[in-house]
C-alpha cells in the first residue's frame, strides 16, 4: 500500500487534525486551501486539503469535492474523506460525489466509514453517533446545527442515495479474519459504504488493520480518530520537524467558535491574567465602522509587539444568528489585516474563523509538526507569514484547552523549537 495520502476535509481544523495523525509519527504532512499554487511533485506524503464546504448546500458541496479531487487526487495517493464527527455539513452528498468521481476514474467506489473519535467522546454504536455516551441529537451541537433527521449513519447516507451496510461492534471486536471477510463481502457489492461501529481506539485500530488487508483498496471516511488508527499501521517515512526562529512577539489567539468549551476556555485564560483581552463586537465587525476596526487592529498589534499574548473574542449575544458567522470572521480578518508583522504565534478556535484570518494574512498552508491534545494541531504557517500555529475545532477539548494552547505556543515561539 502507498504511504502517500490525500485528506479531503470540509473545514480547516478538520483538515489539520487528521493530517497531524500522520505528522506526529514523523511523516511529512501539510494542510492547504484555496487555489493550489504549488507543484504536485513538491507536496509531502500527506497532503490535506480544506474544501471549505461545511456551510454549503449538498449539491454545491458535492461539486466542490469533485473539483478538489480532480485537482489533488493523484493515482498513488490513498483517499481519506474527512467528515465532522457530529455530522455537521454535507457528508452524505460529499461521499456520493466522491464515489462517482472515483468510479469515473477507474477506482473502487467502496468506502470504509468510521467517524468515531473516542478521545473526544464521539463513538459509534449500531451505526449511530453518540457523544459522551448519549445521543448526538440531544447535544448542544446538534440543536444548533444539523443537516439530517437523525444520527443514524446509513439513513444519512441514504439521503444522498449512497448504499451502506453496518459493521457492528461484535464483528469489529471479533477475529480479524472475520472482520476482513465482512468487509470483503460488502466491498464485493460495488459502490457501497461499510459503516463501522467503534467505541474505543482499539476498535478503530481493528477497522484500520482489516481495511488495509483487503483485496480491494477502499477509500476512507471518518474523523481524526480513524486517521490516527490508519497512521499507526500505514507505511511511514519519517522526516524532521520544521525549523523556526525564536521571537519576542506575542501570540494572537482568536476565539470565533460558538461552542461552550471554547467560550468557557477563553474566560478561564483571561481570568488567569496570562493574556490581554480584546473583545470584538458584531457592531464593529459588521457595520461600516472602518475607524473602529482600524482601532481594534492597532490595539492588538501594539500589544503583540510589546510581547503580550492577546486573546481576541468575537462577541455574540444570547440569541445567536448562525447565518452571520462568515461575515463576522471576514470583518475580524479585515480589522486585523495589518497585524501579521507583530504576530509571534497564532491560534484560532473554529475552522471558519481560522481560514478567514489566515487567508487575509497571506498564509497558503500549514506544515504540521505535533498535536497539543486530541483535536488540537500544532504546525508552522506557510506563505507570507511563517509562525507557529495551533488550530482547534470549537467543540473539542475542555475549559483548559485554550490555556494549554497558549502555554505551548509561548514555549515554541520563545525557544524556536517544536520539541
Amino acid at each position: 500500500m502507498s504511504g502517500r495520502w490525500l485528506i479531503l476535509a470540509d473545514d480547516l481544523t478538520g483538515a489539520a487534525d487528521c493530517a497531524i495523525a500522520f505528522g506526529r509519527r514523523g511523516l511529512a504532512a501539510a494542510v492547504s486551501w484555496g487555489v493550489a499554487t504549488d507543484d504536485r511533485g513538491s507536496r509531502p506524503p500527506v497532503f490535506s486539503y480544506d474544501a471549505d464546504s461545511r456551510g454549503m448546500t449538498g449539491e454545491a458541496a458535492g461539486r466542490r469535492h469533485v473539483r478538489a479531487l480532480s485537482e489533488h487526487l493523484e493515482r498513488d495517493r490513498v483517499l481519506f474523506k474527512k467528515i465532522d464527527s457530529t455530522l455537521r455539513g454535507q457528508p452524505a452528498a460529499e461521499t456520493a460525489a466522491t464515489i462517482a468521481h472515483l468510479r469515473s476514474h477507474g477506482r473502487s467506489g467502496f468506502g470504509v466509514f468510521a467517524p468515531a473519535f473516542p478521545a473526544t467522546g464521539r463513538t459509534t454504536v449500531d451505526g449511530r453517533i453518540l457523544v459522551s455516551g448519549g445521543a448526538l441529537e440531544d447535544t448542544e451541537t446538534w440543536k444548533r446545527d444539523h443537516t439530517y433527521d437523525s444520527a443514524d449513519l446509513t439513513e444519512a447516507l441514504a439521503s444522498a442515495e449512497v448504499a451502506a451496510e453496518k459493521v457492528l461492534l461484535p464483528v469489529v471486536r471479533g477475529e480479524e479474519a472475520a472482520l476482513v471477510a465482512a468487509l470483503e463481502s460488502i466491498a464485493a457489492k460495488g459502490d457501497v459504504v461499510a459503516v463501522c461501529d467503534a467505541e474505543s481506539d482499539a476498535d478503530l485500530a481493528a477497522v484500520a488493520k482489516a481495511s488495509l488487508a483487503l483485496s480491494t483498496q477502499p477509500f476512507f471516511i471518518g474523523s481524526a480518530g480513524l486517521a490516527h488508527a490508519l497512521a499507526a499501521v500505514a507505511p511511514l517515512e519519517p522526516t524532521p520537524s520544521p525549523r523556526l526562529a525564536p521571537t519576542a512577539n506575542g501570540t494572537l489567539i482568536v476565539v470565533g467558535s460558538l461552542a461552550a468549551s471554547s467560550r468557557s476556555g477563553a474566560r478561564k485564560l483571561v481570568e488567569s491574567g496570562a493574556v490581554s483581552y480584546v473583545p470584538a463586537s458584531p457592531e464593529v465587525l459588521l457595520a461600516g465602522d472602518r475607524d473602529g476596526r482600524a482601532d481594534l487592529g492597532r490595539d492588538v498589534a501594539r500589544r503583540l509587539s510589546a510581547g503580550e499574548d492577546v486573546l481576541v473574542e468575537i462577541l455574540m449575544g444570547e440569541s445567536v444568528d448562525m447565518s452571520i458567522g462568515a461575515s463576522l470572521a471576514a470583518g475580524l480578518a479585515s480589522a486585523l489585516e495589518a497585524v501579521p508583522p507583530a504576530v509571534g504565534a497564532f491560534a484560532a478556535t473554529g475552522g471558519e474563523t481560522a481560514a478567514a484570518l489566515l487567508s487575509r494574512f497571506g498564509v497558503t498552508g500549514i506544515r504540521l509538526a505535533d498535536e497539543i491534545e486530541p483535536g488540537v494541531s500544532l504546525g508552522l504557517t506557510l506563505g507570507e507569514l511563517s509562525v507557529p500555529i495551533a488550530t482547534k475545532a470549537g467543540a473539542f477539548g475542555d475549559e483548559m484547552s485554550i490555556t494549554r494552547i497558549a502555554e505551548r505556543l509561548k514555549a515554541v515561539r520563545t525557544e524556536g523549537s517544536f520539541a
